[in-house]
């Protein structure tokens, strides 16, 4: 029998990188509540936040295959989740003008029923541009940046990214070269 998969993620980036692959899949997102810690690499925070997430979901979906993750922007050791409100997201672009910023995101897949779990972390490397407040603002008024780590979107903003060292899907939310499903 073959096992439902749900992706346990609101995230229109992350459905659009899954639905790349051909999976059928259910969305539910997780209810799971965010904490960042600078004390903690970036990494490890991105799979215990990602690992939190989706064992919310597998737990309410037992027999379902559950993918998940989360990401998290870093710089100058500093970890960049979602943006409250506009006055955090301008102290982020502040922050991110001219300069590279790292890009970790986890994938999680867990199986409870299979006693099924895999976790990987991912980084990538995005350099931005020197951008000025009337770029900042002309961005952060469009609404978009509050649920995006780091308060931005790559496809939102290619006239301010200078490059990508590493994989984009990571820095969209999902490195999907990535996901290991249960074979059995």
């Amino acid at each position: 029998m073959k096992s439902e998969v749900i992706l346990a993620s609101g995230s229109p980036r992350r459905k659009e990188l899954l639905q790349k692959l051909g999976l059928q899949f259910t969305v539910v997102p997780s209810q799971y509540d965010e904490q960042l810690d600078d004390s903690r690499s970036s990494e490890a925070v991105a799979i215990e936040l990602g690992l939190g997430k989706t064992m919310e979901v597998a737990q309410r979906f037992p027999e379902a295959i559950v993918i998940g993750g989360d990401t998290i922007v870093t710089i100058d050791g500093k970890q960049l989740g979602k943006a409250a409100n506009i006055d955090e997201a301008v102290a982020m672009w502040r922050l991110l003008a001219g300069r590279a910023n790292t890009v970790t995101t986890s994938v999680v897949v867990v199986c409870l029923a299979k006693k099924y779990e895999f976790v990987v972390a991912d980084n990538t490397l995005v350099y931005m541009k020197p951008f000025d407040e009337d770029a900042i603002m002309a961005y952060l008024q469009q609404g978009t940046y509050l649920d995006k780590a780091g308060a931005y979107a790559i496809q939102d903003v290619p006239h301010l990214i200078e490059r990508i060292e590493g994989d984009p899907e990571t820095v969209l939310g999902l490195p999907t070269r990535l996901i290991r499903l249960p074979t059995y």
